[in-house]
């Protein structure tokens, strides 16, 4: 045996030994936790715990979630391993309120990569934790009160009316669309718009720039979302951004080019980037009837530049892809029942027969178009699970169950909202669950799309605005029925962390 072979074969036992000795650690001490807790779990392998599936993109976050709510729910919560750290997974809609909102003050962070020097961007609302999150949730809750979605109202209205233009044009020639593209298109032009300033001509060119890196925030390794959600420490230690740097780069001098031309040329309009301008130069956002009290203000409470811009950000990457599925899976479940998609037509119609066109007020209007929309946010919720991490420890009340500071929470959202002992027949699109009785007699915390207590969507109500306008648009001069290539049921992306059509959804048109 040559020197070389021997040196070789040493490096390969000495690899083994430390592959045995890496195995014997995880398996008898890492996954060793919820055993000694005395915790019922579900068995992991080394070393990606029980997330292996989701590092390797064969499930869809929320499916697998969804799975495991399904298998183990009369557990009402119980343990899993991402990677090396115990995860603990809630399923009693009591619990679930215990979490989200009776007990918040142990549970107020989602814990979620949040590093603002690492990646700028992730410096917004939704991610950031603790004292950081409060102070700008003061800050940035005037900014969607009542008064000022009214005052955006225009701008969605105005995409309202292209999508219905280009969609018109497109159906002269063609008698089928690919309605997934269109509400992405649509959401990205009100989103920029009113986020950004710039009107980004999606619905009229298709896949411009701006479309290009809106599609490019959500193209996420795997690996990268799982780390994301599950252990942060390690991108932080490691210094990797969640986003990318072209998306970085695009967003921060799209805003700043905008922020400046508006300064410069002393432009004010009724949108969101007014209001984000307002917060970096006052401090404050102007209440709709003037009457707030400027004296408390103080430079320290401006926004900066990149405070601004990761807001921005935020409403965008969380605005348009939300609301843009939601519209889609609905115009999905209404292509395949005729006689809901009839019915929510007659209501369209006759309100707008009512009101002359399309107001804000018609659209509150349209009790069963609320209805349509709250179903499809139950069968397919936008982020299909919520995270929240334990800041400060506590004993679950209703359980033996002791969590410590630092522990990761997990809601399986798709799987709560499709549970059939709560849902009858779930896989079924049904908006009369949405009637009065059906709501009252159900869990409150038995439908979460925007989660609830003090971490609730900031947005929530202006998803609704933009997502039912483009209902509102299509189904007022179109009808739609389901392409045979359209895949019944549908597919999700595996590797998107929220919960969005794998393949084209392509839908016949035909003109009312």
């Amino acid at each position: 045996m040559t020197e070389l072979t021997m040196v070789l074969v040493e490096l390969i036992a000495i690899f083994i030994a430390v592959l045995i000795v890496i195995y014997t650690y995880y398996k008898y001490v890492v996954f060793n936790y919820w055993r000694k807790k005395g915790v019922f779990y579900v068995e992991p392998v080394v070393p990606t715990g029980n997330i292996g599936s989701l590092v390797a993109s064969k499930v869809s976050i929320g499916q697998f979630f969804h799975d495991l709510y399904i298998k183990y729910k009369d557990h009402r919560a119980f343990g899993i391993y991402a990677f090396f750290k115990p995860n603990l997974i809630i399923t009693d809609p009591e619990l679930i309120r215990v979490v989200l909102t009776k007990e918040f003050k142990h549970f107020h962070d989602r814990g979620i990569f949040s590093n603002e020097k690492i990646d700028p961007l992730t410096g917004n609302l939704f991610l950031l934790p603790g004292k950081k999150w409060r102070k700008l949730r003061v800050k940035m809750t005037p900014t969607f009160t009542l008064g000022k979605i009214k005052q955006m109202f225009a701008i969605v209205k105005m995409c309202g009316d292209e999508l219905i233009s280009s969609v018109e044009n497109v159906a002269q020639t063609e008698d089928c669309i690919e309605i997934k593209d269109w509400f992405g298109r649509y959401t990205t032009d009100i989103i920029m718009s009113i986020a950004f300033g710039i009107k980004s001509k999606c619905i009229e060119e298709g896949d411009n720039e701006i479309r290009y890196w809106g599609k490019k925030i959500f193209e996420v390794h795997p690996l990268w979302t799982a780390l994301s959600a599950f252990t942060p420490q390690i991108m932080k230690f490691f210094s990797i951004p969640a986003t990318s740097r072209g998306v970085t780069k695009f967003v921060i001098k799209t805003f700043r080019e905008n922020m400046e031309y508006r300064q410069t040329h002393k432009i004010v309009k009724h949108d969101f980037m007014n209001l984000l301008i307002q917060l970096m130069e006052k401090g404050y956002v102007e209440s709709d009837d003037k009457d707030i009290d400027k004296s408390s203000t103080t430079n320290v409470n401006k926004l900066t530049l990149l405070q601004a811009i990761a807001q921005a950000y935020s409403f965008f990457a969380a605005g348009f892809e939300t609301s843009s599925t939601t519209a889609t899976f609905c115009l999905y479940e209404l292509a395949q029942q005729q006689d809901l998609q009839d019915k929510l037509c007659k209501e369209i119609d006759e309100t707008l027969k009512k009101h002359g066109e399309l107001t804000y007020n018609a659209l509150n209007e349209m009790t069963y178009l609320h209805k349509v929309i709250n179903e499809t946010l139950r069968k397919y919720p936008p982020l299909p699970i919520l995270n929240r991490i334990c800041t400060e420890e506590i004993n679950l009340p209703t359980t033996n169950i002791h969590v410590p500071k630092g522990m990761t929470i997990s809601i399986p959202l798709l799987g709560l909202h499709r549970d059939p002992s709560i849902y009858p027949e779930p896989d079924k699109f049904d908006p009369e669950r949405f009637n009065r009785d059906k709501i009252a007699a159900r869990h409150p915390y038995a439908y979460l799309p925007f989660g609830e207590g003090p971490r609730i969507c900031i947005g929530s109500k202006f998803g609704y605005i933009q997502t039912k306008v483009g209902i509102v648009s299509l189904l007022s001069r179109f009808k739609f029925k389901l392409d045979p290539r359209t895949t019944v049921p549908v597919n999700f992306v595996e590797n998107h962390a929220s919960l969005t059509a794998k393949d084209s959804i392509y839908l016949t048109i035909e003109p009312r």
